[in-house]
């Protein structure tokens, strides 16, 4: 399937007018000129199909001809609104169906001699599964503004197995305007999946993001939970790169230099994490509470602080290690910076920028916070579980520093201090 633009918003001709329906069986019905061989069309679900699930398509195959409409109703008569597959392949209902109700699906297709059959299809869905649902979060919300590195994420809890990825990444769907196609690409455990498109969006671009999973068999024992969408927009490029070496962080915004600011970083025994990370969320005022954990065991309130990491690095106001920024690292993980620069720096980034971290004694994990970015694109590409455009490649080549502008590819992770 192409995975370019997986959601297509377009009005289709879905019930701009009535479609021919044949008698009351699921054969064609073929009208147009003599001497030219109707198209045929096959519909699915087959008809008479029970138990289907509400996640269901309709999908349609033509030969000699294209479809040209299709119908979808209810048992009560009413349309239900769909939206064709770019390839084709199907009309996806723009709401999941219901339980224990019967639809019929109406195609039609029209031949190159202009002779056309329409061919009727008659389903009806599955009762409430009693299968456990997999808990999905979609961490995108509409009617926000996000950095330009924004990837599109969806977590599983469970994770998802391989065998069952390609069958849930396909009812993923993005639309970006103006179009900057990507695909998705999964961790390793099934638990998250991102999507990006191989350069950083361009500040102004709005997505659209569904991932309708409601009542999706997954594998043998598991089913989706819920439908979930949300459109928003990209901002301005802003992104942060931070040096261990120089215990400084380069703020950047559309590729020039803005400040620079003194930091303190992980201590040798709790090291920061050195790679491509993206802004996930901002707090005025948090409690960090590490009691239980390896190295923890403290409770403090922290001001502006925006979190790199699951694990729990964040770039925070740190007054008490003031005389340390800019020399020595002393934090449990963190980028510590001064009250005035924590400040300042709530009011220019956005949760989606760019934060590069390079020098520290380890890498960052796939997977700890949302890591789309620490990975070039042919590695990141290799994660989806469906064929990816071979066209589909960055625009330009890596960058110096994650200053470049919206449009560019990201740099490749920095090697560690110590190599690893």
């Amino acid at each position: 399937m192409d995975l370019r633009r997986r959601m297509t918003l377009f009005a289709v001709t879905i019930a701009a007018t009535p479609l021919a329906v044949g008698a009351c069986t699921a054969g064609p019905k073929s009208v147009g000129g003599k001497g030219a061989a109707p198209p045929s069309i096959t519909v699915t679900p087959a008809d008479k199909t029970k138990d289907v699930p509400v996640s269901a398509e309709v999908g349609a195959t033509v030969k000699d001809g294209k479809i040209t409409g299709v119908r979808l109703t209810d048992d009560k008569g009413a349309q239900v609104p769909a939206e064709p597959r770019e390839d084709g392949s199907g009309w996806v209902p723009t709401r999941p169906l219901q339980n224990s109700r019967t639809y019929t699906a109406e195609v039609t297709a029209t031949g190159d001699k202009g002779r056309t059959s329409t061919q009727k299809t008659t389903f009806t869905t599955m009762a409430k599964s009693t299968k456990q649902a997999i808990k999905s979060t979609l961490y995108f919300s509409g009617e926000q503004t996000y950095g330009t590195a924004m990837p599109l994420v969806v977590a599983f809890e469970p994770g998802i197995p391989k065998e069952a990825r390609a069958d849930v990444q396909r009812r993923l769907f993005v639309k970006t305007d103006p179009p900057q196609p990507g695909t998705w690409s999964w961790v390793g455990d099934g638990t998250q999946v991102y999507y990006r498109a191989p350069d950083f969006w361009k500040p102004g671009t709005k997505i659209s993001v569904r991932a309708g999973l409601e009542g999706l068999p997954i594998g043998t024992d598991r089913i989706g939970d819920a439908d979930r969408s949300a459109s928003s927009k990209i901002g301005r490029q802003v992104s942060l790169d931070i040096d261990n070496a120089t215990k400084q962080m380069a703020v950047y915004q559309d590729g020039k230099l803005l400040k620079k600011i003194p930091v303190s970083l992980g201590k040798p025994d709790t090291p920061s994490s050195s790679g491509n990370m993206v802004i996930m969320e901002k707090f005025d005022r948090t409690t960090f509470d590490t009691r239980g954990e390896a190295n923890g065991g403290y409770v403090v309130d922290v001001d502006d602080a925006q979190r790199l990491t699951w694990g729990g690095e964040f770039i925070h106001a740190a007054p008490w290690s003031e005389g340390d920024q800019g020399y020595t690292n002393v934090s449990h993980g963190c980028a510590n910076v001064s009250n005035a620069a924590a400040d300042w720096l709530m009011g220019i980034t956005q949760v989606g920028d760019l934060v590069t971290v390079k020098g520290t004694e380890v890498q960052l994990q796939a997977g700890n916070g949302w890591t789309a970015w620490n990975v070039g694109w042919d590695e990141f590409a290799k994660g989806s579980a469906l064929p990816v455009p071979a066209g589909l490649k960055p625009t330009v080549s890596a960058t110096p520093h994650p200053g470049a502008v919206a449009g560019g590819s990201a740099p490749a992770p920095a090697p560690s201090s110590s190599g690893g």
